[in-house]
């Protein structure tokens, strides 16, 4: 029970630093619409920022509990969260290509999960 408690703490984390990529891209739509003048350029820019600040002091506690090796394999699981924001947040179309690229990704993790 312990390791499935430490991994979805892991996987949390992980779901959080991808949030970073949604604000990036948020921000990114309203200084394309309105500029640098956009008041919600500026709230999504802060919340990215902080996004990483609270990533960072999640990511340095739960290393401490896994090899390396084994937590930055699973912080590819980034990408796959980045997919699921991709259509949920932003309606866009997943290729076959991609899903065969998460599936790839998630073969890889497995298999090193498998060997610790």
């Amino acid at each position: 029970m312990e390791r499935i408690k430490k991994y979805v703490l892991l996987h949390l984390t992980i779901m959080l630093f991808s949030l970073t990529g949604v604000f990036s891209k948020i921000a990114s739509q309203y200084y394309s619409k309105e500029g640098l003048t956009s008041l919600m350029l500026y709230v999504f820019l802060f919340l990215m920022l902080l996004n990483c600040f609270f990533y960072a002091l999640a990511w340095q506690r739960i290393i401490k509990r896994f090899e390396l090796n084994v937590a930055y394999a699973n912080r590819n699981v980034y990408l796959i969260w980045s997919q699921v924001w991709a259509v949920v947040i932003f309606r866009e179309n997943l290729s076959i290509n991609n899903i065969l690229g998460l599936m790839l990704v998630f073969v890889g993790v497995l298999v090193v999960v498998w060997n610790e």
